[in-house]
């Protein structure tokens, strides 16, 4: 039985497959077997000869400025300013008359042809990840940008982006995309749990196992947006605004004709009242919750993730809305991350470790700062569970987080007592900060101690390390790629290594610090023992 387009009917409570573009009026259809059918080369929306030429005032700012200022405001400056608007309109014109995107079989073709032609194409199988998001303006507007995560881990030339397409586009775009990219993984690793590769013009198949077509795993409430300002980052966005306004008024004095001596002479007024650059510090500290809460607000807003079709989705933000994808096959663990603060009151983030992902630390969120209870359950559901129990360190692991962090701060204050003594009695203002940071130094080491831990499960391995940045790691055994053992001359002698897990996602690698030479020797053996056991079984053999 089929329907009416010759397709056997869609079966009653499954998500609908998202058809493949089709093919246009005069195309040859060279797609193989599974792979989507030739569809029509396509263009951006309209729309974006809007944002276009908007997006480059502000390059175009500092020059209009100039003309109009060198001309006096005559209308002969007004009109080689109009003149310098009515081009970027023209470029946008031409960027967009010559921008085109197409489905060729099982590849996405960018191209751009103006004076050259320029193709650049992106393999769908190589797609690990797309990326919706919409900044204010394409909010308004009704359309998004679309960007195609490779794992390419360079810069965005390697990736693909569709800046202006409308969000029924997009949304229908992603969904192609990820769907034939999840199909052919499947087919290339002939998963038996997976229906086979589609016939030439079919949709991609769901997997055998009917899991509901989208899942909500948890939407973080706004009463926890109070939890922003516990994040060090948005702490300092005063500090990065007041930076931002001074370096504006340098880089615009010449250009707006204020006198570069104007500025130096409000500097140093300030500098000779120190009441006033008081205030303005205390004002500065004062307003850091504030703005860090309302700059979390606006990036984590509404924050959601998902499951949908094999897929964790994020979306989050309020001026911009962004929506990034990560495949869960590729998934092989996630790391918790807690800062002072974030501990002292019971919070966490958390990030995912995914292969193939170019930018993780944007991409792979998981959550924001939420409790870390919650953290635990929605990781443990969307990932995996936590490893709980961690191995202790040997003893001397202390010893060296305790010197680490109170010998340089003695140090610096022997050099500035001695500096006291011998040259100016101001020298002993950083002594005795050098002395408070030393006795701080104390809990300090100690807490980075407790901190160091690492455990093995029988199926995932979890390190964990840190004090004003803790961060526990909890990745799966098939994900472990290689090891390293290093010591230090010190370590040497302390009889302690540090063991990292290569892992090809994340960050690369993930030490456990100042374990016991022994100790580390099992912990990698005990989670691959058939990689070091030709080494530990020849090791009594060049003793004899």
């Amino acid at each position: 039985m089929t329907g009416q387009d010759g397709r056997p009917p869609h079966p009653p409570g499954e998500p609908a497959p998202v058809p493949w573009p089709q093919t246009g009026p005069g195309q040859s259809d060279q797609s193989g077997p599974g792979v989507p059918p030739v569809g029509p080369p396509l263009r951006l929306s309209p729309k974006v000869l809007l944002t276009e030429p908007i997006k480059m005032l502000p390059s175009l700012f500092l020059p209009l400025a100039g003309v109009l200022f060198v001309g006096g405001f005559s209308p002969g400056s007004f009109f080689w300013a109009a003149l310098g608007v009515a081009g970027s309109v023209a470029y946008a014109v031409v960027r967009w008359a010559t921008f085109t995107y197409q489905v060729v079989g099982d590849r996405l073709e960018l191209t751009r042809a103006l004076v050259s032609r320029s193709v650049r194409t992106i393999p769908l199988e190589r797609v690990r990840g797309v990326d919706v998001s919409n900044p204010p303006l394409h909010r308004l507007l009704g359309i998004a940008v679309l960007k195609i995560d490779t794992g390419a881990g360079g810069d965005d030339k390697q990736e693909g982006e569709l800046d202006g397409v409308t969000v029924t586009e997009a949304e229908r775009l992603k969904a192609v995309l990820l769907r034939y990219a999840h199909a052919g993984a499947a087919r290339r690793t002939a998963n038996p749990e997976t229906v086979a590769a589609p016939a030439h013009g079919q949709e991609v198949s769901e997997p055998v196992r009917h899991a509901p077509a989208e899942r909500v795993l948890f939407v973080v409430p706004r009463l926890w947006l109070a939890y922003g300002p516990l994040s060090g980052a948005y702490l300092l966005t005063p500090f990065a605004l007041a930076a931002g306004a001074v370096g504006l008024a340098f880089q615009w004095g010449n250009e707006l004709r204020i006198d570069g001596r104007f500025v130096v002479g409000a500097g140093e007024w300030i500098w000779d009242h120190p009441v006033v650059l008081l205030v303005a510090l205390v004002l500065l500290v004062l307003a850091m919750p504030v703005a860090g809460g309302v700059m979390y607000a606006v990036f984590n807003w509404d924050f959601t993730l998902r499951v949908r079709e094999g897929y964790l989705v994020a979306e989050r933000g309020l001026l911009t809305r962004r929506s990034v994808s990560l495949e869960r096959r590729r998934v092989r663990g996630f790391e918790l991350v807690e800062g002072i603060a974030e501990r002292w009151a019971g919070v966490a983030r958390a990030w995912a470790v995914v292969t193939g992902l170019g930018d993780s630390q944007t991409r792979g969120q998981l959550l924001p700062v939420v409790p870390k209870a919650k953290a635990l359950d929605v990781v443990g559901e969307a990932v995996g569970p936590a490893i709980s129990r961690l191995r202790p360190h040997p003893p001397v692991a202390r010893r060296r987080r305790l010197f680490r962090a109170v010998f340089p701060w003695l140090l610096v204050a022997v050099c500035a007592g001695a500096a006291a003594l011998t040259w100016s009695p101001l020298w002993w203002v950083p002594t005795v900060v050098a002395l408070l940071l030393a006795v701080l130094g104390v809990p300090l080491g100690l807490d980075r101690y407790r901190s160091l831990g690492h455990a093995y499960d029988g199926t995932r391995l979890s390190v964990r390390s840190g004090s004003l940045r803790r961060s526990q790691a909890v990745i799966e055994e098939r994900a472990v790629v290689g090891w390293r053992l290093t010591q230090t001359p010190f370590q040497r002698q302390a009889r302690v290594l540090t063991v990292t897990a290569g892992v090809g996602a994340g960050s690369g690698g993930y030490s456990a610090f100042d374990v016991g030479e022994a100790q580390g020797v099992a912990f990698a053996a005990e989670v691959t023992p058939a990689w070091l056991a030709p080494f530990l079984l020849n090791e009594p053999q060049e003793r004899q």
